[in-house]
C-alpha cells in the first residue's frame, strides 16, 4: 500500500474530525465574505484610456461620472424640463445632491444649460455626479444617495444609473443570485448521484464533498480578501465550480473504490487500488484544470485576475478534499458504502453491485465497438458538426460590457436605456487629453475632420467637418485647467460600439501639438482589445504547454497530449460560436430567460469561459485516458483498450457531466448576463465534452492514430 494512503486508512477518524473542526471554522469565517468582497473593474488599469479618465477625475472635475441622474417629466405633468415648476424641482435635487459631503461635484441641465443635457423631445434632462472617495467607498455613497433619489420628486419620475449604481445593482443581484443558484443545485446534484450509484449513502458522500468544497471557497476567498481585492463575480464564479469539481473528483473515486470491492478487494486494499489509479488520474486532472485557471493570470483584468485566483483556491481545495477527506471516509465507511439502497428501474440498486461495477456498461461498449468500426466516419462526422457550431466565431464583434448586463427592469439598465434612445452621444464623448499644454491651435478642427467626430468642443470653439462652427463661449473655459487642456469629441456612432474603436484609431493618427491620451468608453475598447492581444499568446502557450505536459506524465505520450489539445481547442470554438449565436446574435435567448441582446460579444469575459472550460474538458481528458492507458498496459491492444476503458468511465463521464451541467444551469439563471455567459459558456462545453468529443470523436481518432498513440521519445511503445 502506498504510504500516503496507508496513512489516511489508519489515522482516517483523526483525519474527519479534523476536516469537520476545519468546516466549522470554515462557515465562521464565510460568514463575512460578502461584505468584503468589492465591484472591481474588468478593464486593465494600465492603458492610455485609463490615465486619461484618471485626468480628468484629478485635474479638470470631468470624466466619466460616478452617476447619472435621468429626470423625466412625469406622465401626469404636461409641458417640459424647461418649465418653471419642472426646472426648479431639478434644481432643488442637483443643489441638494453638490451640498453632500460624499458628492465631489454635480451638474445638470438647469444648471448649466447644456444642450447635451437635454432629451430631443424636451421632457427628460440629465444630472452628472462625481462622488469622492476610491472606488469602494464611492460605491458606499451611492449605496447611501440613490435610494433617496430614485422615484417622484415632484413633477420629476428619476432613475439613477452611472458606474457606481450598475456595480452596486450587480453586486446586490449577485449575492441573490449565488443563494439560488446553491439551492437549486444541491438537491438536483443529490438526485443525479441516487440515480448513478442507486444507494443514500454512496449519493451523500460526493455531495458532502461538494457542500465541504463550497463552504471552504467561501472561508478561502475572505482570506484572500486581507492580501488583494476579490471581485463579487469570483464568489459566484468560483464557489460554484468547486462544488462542481468536488462532486466530479469524488464520483470517479467513489465508483472505482465500488468496483474494486466488487473485485473481492479488502476495503483498505480497494481504497489504496482506488486512489492510485483513479485518484492519481485526479490529481493531474485537478493539475491540469490548475494550469488553465493559472493561465489567465497573465491576462491584465483585475475582474479576471481574482475569478483565477478563486479557482485555483477552489481547484486545490476539491482536490485536497478528494486525495484526504475521501478517501479517509470511504475507510470507515468500507461496505457499508452501499447502504440504503434506492430501488428502481432507473437505478444500479436493482443490479447486482458486482455486475454494474466490475464490468462496466454494455451501452457504452457498443457504442465503443460501432466507433471503432467506423472511426473516419465518426471523425468527419462530429469535427463536422463541431466546426458547424463554431462557425459565427467568423462574426464576432467584441464590446466592453456596461448597465446592459443588468435585467431590463434594473433601475440603472432604465436609466441607460432613456440615456441611449432620447439624448446623443454628446453625453459620452471620446476625450482627448494634452497634459501642460496652454494653446491647442488648429488641432480640434483637424480632429473635427476625422471620419467617424460628429462634433469637437474645445477651449477655442465647436468645430465640425473641419472648420468651426461656433466662437468659445462661457462653458468653453471647462476644457482648460492648470494641469493642461483637453477636448471632447462626439462620434456619429454609439460610444460603446466596436466602431468607435476605430475612431479612436484615426484620432491617434492625428498629429497633436504635445504629448496627448484619448480617453472615453472607445478608447477603452481599443486599449483593451490591443493589450489583452498581446497576452493572449501567453495565456494560450502556458495552457497548450501544461496540456501537453500533464498528459505525457499520465500516458508517457507527447502524442496523446498534442491530440489533447487540438480536439479541446476544436470544442472550445463550438463553445465560442454559441456564445455568439446567444449574446451577441440573440438567437435561443428564451433558454436563458430575458436578458438584452448588445450586438456585441463582451471582450473579457469569455477568457474566463475559456479557462474554466478548458479545465473542465482536460478533467474528463484524463480520467479517460487514465483508463485507456490503463487498458492498453494490459492488453497491448489500442482498439480493446478504447473499447474497455470507455466500457468503464462512459457512464460516469456522462452522470459527471448531468452533474456539472446542473450547477452550470443554475448559474447561466443568474440575472447578470456576464455570469449567466459564464455558465453557458461552461454548461456547453461540459455537453459537449461529455457526448461528441469524449464518448465518439476522442475514440475514434485513438483508433485512426493506432499505435503511434503511444510512441515516446524516451521509451519503446
Amino acid at each position: 500500500m502506498d504510504g500516503s494512503d496507508r496513512i489516511v486508512v489508519r489515522w482516517r477518524w483523526w483525519l474527519l474530525s479534523a476536516s469537520l473542526v476545519l468546516l466549522g471554522a470554515a462557515a465562521l469565517l464565510a460568514n463575512g465574505v460578502h461584505d468584503r468582497l468589492v465591484m472591481g473593474d474588468n478593464l486593465p488599469q494600465q492603458t492610455e484610456s485609463r490615465a486619461a479618465d484618471r485626468w480628468l477625475h484629478d485635474h479638470a472635475n470631468a470624466g466619466k461620472p460616478d452617476l447619472l441622474v435621468v429626470a423625466e417629466v412625469a406622465t401626469e405633468t404636461t409641458g417640459s424640463v424647461d418649465e418653471p415648476k419642472v426646472a426648479a424641482a431639478g434644481q432643488q435635487m442637483i443643489a441638494r445632491l453638490a451640498a453632500d459631503p460624499g458628492v465631489r461635484s454635480a451638474v445638470s441641465y438647469w444648471n448649466n444649460q447644456d444642450s447635451a443635457l437635454r432629451s430631443v423631445d424636451g421632457r427628460t434632462a440629465l444630472g452628472m455626479v462625481w462622488l469622492r472617495g476610491d472606488l469602494q467607498e464611492r460605491l458606499n455613497i451611492a449605496q447611501r444617495l440613490v435610494p433617496r433619489l430614485g422615484g417622484k420628486q415632484g413633477p420629476l419620475s428619476v432613475k439613477v444609473g452611472g458606474d457606481a449604481q450598475v456595480r452596486v445593482e450587480t453586486q446586490r443581484r449577485s449575492e441573490h443570485d449565488l443563494l439560488v443558484a446553491e439551492l437549486v443545485a444541491a438537491p438536483l446534484t443529490l438526485a443525479v448521484l441516487l440515480v448513478v450509484f442507486g444507494s443514500l449513502v454512496a449519493a451523500l458522500v460526493p455531495l458532502t464533498m461538494g457542500v465541504f468544497c463550497l463552504v471552504g471557497a467561501m472561508a478561502l476567498l475572505r482570506l484572500l480578501t486581507e492580501v488583494t481585492q476579490v471581485s463579487v463575480y469570483a464568489l459566484n464564479i468560483a464557489s460554484l465550480i468547486g462544488f462542481a469539481l468536488a462532486v466530479d473528483f469524488s464520483l470517479f473515486i467513489v465508483t472505482r473504490f465500488r468496483e474494486e470491492l466488487a473485485h473481492g478487494r479488502s476495503v483498505p486494499a480497494a481504497v489504496q487500488h482506488a486512489m492510485a489509479t483513479t485518484g492519481r488520474a485526479m490529481a493531474l486532472s485537478a493539475v491540469s484544470v490548475l494550469a488553465a485557471l493559472t493561465a489567465l493570470l497573465v491576462i491584465p483584468s483585475p475582474i479576471v485576475r481574482s475569478i483565477a485566483l478563486g479557482g485555483i483556491a477552489v481547484t486545490v481545495l476539491a482536490a485536497l478534499a478528494a486525495l484526504v477527506v475521501l478517501p479517509a471516509a470511504l475507510a470507515v465507511l468500507g461496505v457499508r458504502i452501499d447502504r440504503l439502497a434506492i430501488p428502481g428501474p432507473w437505478s444500479a440498486g436493482r443490479r447486482s453491485r458486482h455486475s454494474v461495477a466490475a464490468e462496466g456498461s454494455p451501452v457504452w461498449a457498443r457504442i465503443a465497438l460501432g466507433v471503432m468500426r467506423r472511426p473516419v466516419t465518426v471523425t468527419a462526422a462530429t469535427g463536422l458538426l463541431l466546426l458547424m457550431l463554431a462557425a459565427p466565431l467568423l462574426h464576432v464583434r467584441f464590446g466592453l460590457a456596461d448597465e446592459r448586463i443588468l435585467p431590463a427592469q434594473a433601475q440603472a439598465a432604465q436609466a441607460g436605456q432613456v440615456l441611449r434612445e432620447s439624448f446623443t452621444s454628446q453625453v459620452m464623448p471620446l476625450t482627448v487629453i494634452l497634459p501642460h499644454q496652454t494653446r491647442v491651435g488648429d488641432y480640434p478642427q483637424r480632429l473635427s475632420a476625422v471620419q467617424g467626430i460628429a462634433q469637437v468642443e474645445a477651449v477655442n470653439g465647436t468645430f465640425a467637418d473641419g472648420r468651426r462652427v461656433s466662437p468659445p463661449d462661457a462653458r468653453s473655459a471647462r476644457y482648460a485647467c492648470p494641469a493642461g487642456t483637453w477636448v471632447a469629441a462626439t462620434t456619429t456612432v454609439d460610444a460603446y460600439d466596436a466602431a468607435a474603436a476605430e475612431v479612436v484609431q484615426r484620432i491617434r493618427a492625428v498629429p497633436a501639438p504635445g504629448p496627448f491620451m484619448v480617453g472615453g468608453p472607445g478608447a477603452e475598447l481599443a486599449d483593451t482589445r490591443h493589450l489583452v492581444a498581446g497576452r493572449l499568446c501567453w495565456m494560450l502557450t502556458i495552457t497548450a504547454l501544461a496540456t501537453i505536459g500533464v498528459v505525457m506524465v499520465m500516458t508517457g505520450s507527447p502524442v496523446l497530449g498534442v491530440k489533447a489539445l487540438i480536439l479541446n481547442t476544436l470544442s472550445l470554438a463550438s463553445v465560442f460560436g454559441i456564445l455568439v449565436t446567444v449574446f451577441q446574435d440573440g438567437q435561443l435567448r428564451w433558454l436563458l430567460g430575458d436578458f438584452t441582446v448588445t450586438g456585441t460579444l463582451d471582450l473579457v469575459i469569455p477568457i474566463v469561459v475559456f479557462g474554466v472550460a478548458f479545465g473542465v474538458s482536460m478533467d474528463y481528458e484524463m480520467f479517460l485516458l487514465a483508463r485507456i492507458t490503463e487498458e492498453h498496459r494490459r492488453r497491448r491492444d489500442t482498439p480493446a483498450a478504447v473499447v474497455a476503458g470507455l466500457q468503464h468511465t462512459g457512464r460516469l463521464f456522462t452522470s459527471a457531466a448531468l452533474v456539472f451541467a446542473l450547477v452550470m444551469a443554475a448559474m447561466a439563471s443568474s440575472s447578470i448576463v456576464l455570469v449567466k455567459m459564464v455558465g453557458l459558456g461552461v454548461l456547453a462545453a461540459v455537453l459537449i465534452d461529455a457526448t461528441l468529443v469524449r464518448a465518439l470523436l476522442v475514440p475514434a481518432v485513438i483508433r485512426l492514430v493506432g499505435t503511434a498513440n503511444w510512441w515516446s521519445p524516451w521509451r519503446s511503445p
